[in-house]
């Protein structure tokens, strides 16, 4: 449902929420390679998600990415619509542009039953409920 992007956007937060308390900036090839993605694809999404304000950014010597504590704060939701737009959910399941209740696909009823329930986790999960998993050693960006 999420493209490659999206998710590599989701990893690469949880990676900078994971690294906050200690008040670290993170740069873009570090990222990258804690998260196993290509630099290139790393370095446009970082630059959409302070773009919308998901996470921020200095620049010089001492830069980096980082992300505050009302950032950690923010729903799941606000990376996914960064990134895929707020039609994610919206989507038919087998890419019809016409699929609806009154003209469905195959598969419409069971795929809007599992796109609600992926959206409902993304609106309440907030990015500090990813991250402590991971800081804890219990959960993983890679593998």
């Amino acid at each position: 449902m999420l493209s490659y992007t999206c998710k590599t956007a989701i990893k690469a937060v949880i990676y900078l929420a994971s690294r906050a308390e200690d008040s670290d900036k993170a740069g873009m090839i570090e990222i990258a390679k804690h998260i196993h993605a290509s630099e290139h694809t790393v370095g446009k999404i970082l630059q959409t998600l302070v773009r919308q304000g998901i996470i921020n950014s200095t620049k010089g010597p001492s830069g980096g990415f980082f992300i505050n504590d009302s950032q950690r704060k923010q729903p799941i939701i606000n990376i996914v619509e960064s990134v895929e737009g707020d039609q994610v959910f919206k989507a038919c399941g087998l890419g019809l542009s016409k699929c609806s209740a009154s003209h469905p696909c195959p598969i419409h009823d069971d795929y809007k039953v599992a796109r609600d329930l992926i959206e409902k986790l993304f609106r309440e999960k907030k990015v500090k409920d990813l991250c402590d998993p991971v800081s804890n050693g219990l959960a993983f960006l890679i593998g």
